[in-house]
């Protein structure tokens, strides 16, 4: 299988959880399809879905729930169904 790198689209705030109340999206070690809401990231006060653009299994999160990041940091890793 192929491995893939899930970066930040834009600077912003990444949160794992739609609230502080609320179950994350997805687990590490969960199968998700492509398309599927893996996170947010927060800016100005906006909150931009962050999608699977493959189908596979998140092997792991790098990115902690609440991390700021830059454009181009690495949240995750993706294993991709070929």
């Amino acid at each position: 299988m192929t491995t893939q790198q899930i970066q930040a689209p834009f600077p912003g705030v990444f949160y794992r959880t739609p609230s502080p109340d609320e179950p994350v999206y997805v687990e590490e070690g969960q199968a998700v399809q492509a398309g599927d809401v893996i996170g947010l990231i927060e800016v100005m006060k906006q909150f931009v879905e962050l999608k699977a653009e493959a189908s596979g299994t998140l092997v792991s999160f790098s990115a902690d729930n609440e991390s700021v990041l830059e454009a181009g940091d690495v949240i995750g890793t993706l294993e991709v169904n070929e």
